[in-house]
């Protein structure tokens, strides 16, 4: 009988492991049992991209295709290898010869220190497996977790950019077939688990064996991407004693869309989807690009944003003004509600013992619908929200027939501002009338301060977002991007 291990291919030669711990990440693993030390640990928190691998997966859409996908491996656990391809700086190059993603970084001159160089590497190789002739904008996504301190970006970007059309085919590309068949075969065997120093891990492949497998143990831990949970163990040093993987779990991981929404499965990564909802609300999928960088949007979940109930969680108050649905399985029973009713009290929820998110059902919008999205943090990209404002706004000329106002970073958990609502609701837009509600915020929230922002700073800069909400819907030509920063705390 085939033992219920975890099967991957480590660059092109099959890894069977057990009997490891199941909170060790991938990059632990690479370096202290591999001793694979090409891959380099810099801020252990999926910051800085210098631990970035590639997962080559079976693509659902497309039999017989591999998906490259760059990651994190200091925030992946290493169960979540099970039926993938890890590919890491070591095996590109083919005898002495560099591959491609190396040799345009010599020939550029990108390299100084060389710490950071691997990673950059690595997120290159992936791009070009999807994309020979990238364009600079496409760069610049496929690196923007990746940071340098002492060579700069433009010969980094430059080597990134130069196409690969007419580049040698590397060892990945000529056991493409092979990878393929192993991979499928690994998808085959049984649920993997992994047992180690007292913990554990198991990736159930259906619905039906993650519902038992929870009620069997309720306070087993879900793990989706893991981009926030692993956070628990590489920065608060925690252990996890049950790790239940949903990766793996088909319908978890479905999308679909109908004529009147979109469905997204809960560990359905941000990348699968990301394109559908920037093409339906274009500030929505600005916003998931500002929530990691391409290596966290590669794993993270929509469940897991969910999931969590932080107070300053992005998608959550999105989800809440759009009116979005989630539905909840325990045990073979759904129901669905509100994305609003989940959250409770902070880091509470609705879920019942033993219950999970299977999907996150989003509306699509109809003529006179406008989402507008602000989030405000200290740098652009990959940072956590000080405030983030979810304005949706139904109009019938220039009345307001709907209005749902959400925000993130003002209380315990993420939700709606009634008082400013009822304000605005039935009426024109008007600058008094805006004036009016954002002095009734102040009944709505009463924001706390900490080490991102005052409260005084969060219930102004949160007012001020509605004012501009306002002034970008009376003008086509105001700036309707949520790139604003945080200035100051004061």
């Amino acid at each position: 009988m085939t033992k219920n291990t975890v099967r991957f291919l480590l660059n092109n030669d099959v890894v069977t492991i057990e009997n490891i711990d199941p909170n060790l990440t991938v990059l632990q693993y690479l370096r202290e049992i591999q001793f694979k030390s090409g891959t380099k640990e810099g801020c252990a928190s999926g910051d800085c991209g210098a631990c970035t691998v590639v997962l080559a997966e079976l693509d659902k859409d497309n039999v017989g295709q591999l998906h490259y996908n760059s990651i994190n491996s200091c925030i992946t656990f290493v169960g979540n290898l099970h039926g993938k391809q890890l590919i890491t700086v070591e095996d590109l190059k083919d005898g002495a010869k560099l591959h491609h993603a190396q040799q345009t970084i010599v020939d550029n001159h990108g390299s100084q220190c060389g710490f950071c160089t691997p990673g950059f590497v690595m997120s290159s190789f992936a791009l070009h497996k999807h994309n020979k002739t990238p364009n600079r904008a496409e760069v610049l996504e496929a690196l923007a977790g990746n940071l340098c301190r002492c060579t700069g970006y433009r010969s980094i970007i430059a080597a990134a950019i130069t196409a690969s059309t007419d580049s040698d085919e590397d060892s990945f590309a000529k056991h493409y077939q092979t990878t393929v068949a192993t991979l499928t075969e690994f998808q085959e065997l049984p649920s993997p688990v992994l047992a180690g120093n007292g913990h554990n891990f198991i990736a159930p492949k259906n619905i039906d064996e993650l519902a038992i497998e929870l009620t069997n143990e309720p306070k087993s831990t879900l793990l989706a991407g893991g981009t926030d949970l692993a956070l628990s163990v590489t920065q608060n040093l925690a252990t996890i004693n049950k790790l239940v993987y949903l990766g793996n779990v088909a319908e978890l991981t479905n999308f679909e869309e109908t004529d009147t929404e979109i469905i997204i499965g809960s560990a359905l990564p941000y990348s699968k989807f990301i394109d559908t909802l920037h093409h339906y609300y274009p500030d929505l999928g600005e916003m998931i690009e500002r929530i990691g960088s391409k290596q966290v949007r590669n794993n993270g979940t929509l469940g897991g944003n969910i999931g969590n109930a932080s107070p300053i969680g992005d998608m959550p108050p999105a989800l809440i003004a759009l009116g979005a649905t989630m539905t909840l399985h325990l045990n073979g029973n759904e129901r669905t509600i509100l994305v609003e009713d989940y959250f409770v009290d902070y880091k509470k929820t609705v879920l019942k013992s033993a219950e999970f998110i299977k999907s996150v059902q989003i509306p699509k919008p109809t003529p006179g619908q406008t989402l507008k999205l602000y989030k405000i943090s200290k740098r652009i990209d990959d940072d956590i929200s000080a405030v983030l404002a979810a304005i949706f706004i139904e109009q019938q000329g220039q009345k307001i027939t709907n209005i749902r106002m959400a925000f993130g970073g003002m209380a315990a958990i993420p939700k709606r501002a009634p008082a400013a609502e009822g304000v605005l609701h039935g009426y024109s837009l008007t600058k008094a009338l805006v004036t009016q509600a954002k002095v009734a915020l102040t009944n709505d929230f009463q924001p706390m301060s900490d080490v991102r922002a005052s409260d005084k700073y969060r219930m102004t800069v949160a007012q001020n977002l509605i004012e501009k909400c306002y002034l970008e819907l009376q003008s086509a030509n105001a700036r309707k991007n949520i790139e604003t920063r945080v200035v100051n705390h004061a």
